[in-house]
């Protein structure tokens, strides 16, 4: 308990200075900064890119767009309600078989050219 109070009156005598052995504290906090810099360039930085690339690519789907959905089914945009988040997408010519499924399970616009059929 002397200890604590020792070294208490010893900071108090210098003015609330920190030990010359601890004072360097930049070179303690430098390599926290640093793989914060790499978490952020590796991981969050490509993710908020995707989601910005993905949420583009949603708002752009128009009728007659050929998609992929997240299940795996190939179809044909047939209608789009972005605001009540809903698509319809017609997965059968032949027996005119439509599919209606939240907008955000389209999980690629494929094009024009491909048809999946």
């Amino acid at each position: 308990m002397s200890e604590f109070f020792t070294g208490l009156l010893l900071f108090a005598q210098e003015g609330g200075k920190a030990a010359p052995g601890g004072s360097n504290l930049l070179s303690m906090l430098f390599p926290f900064l640093a793989i914060g810099l790499l978490f952020y360039m590796l991981l969050l930085r490509p993710q908020q890119k995707e989601q910005a690339r993905r949420k583009g690519m949603l708002a752009s789907i128009k009728k007659n767009d050929h998609v992929l959905t997240a299940g795996g089914i190939y179809g044909v945009v047939t209608n789009v309600h972005a605001e009540a988040d809903e698509v319809t997408v017609k997965v059968d010519e032949s027996t005119n078989t439509k599919l209606r499924m939240t907008l955000s399970s389209i999980s690629r616009v494929l094009g024009e050219e491909s048809s999946g059929d």
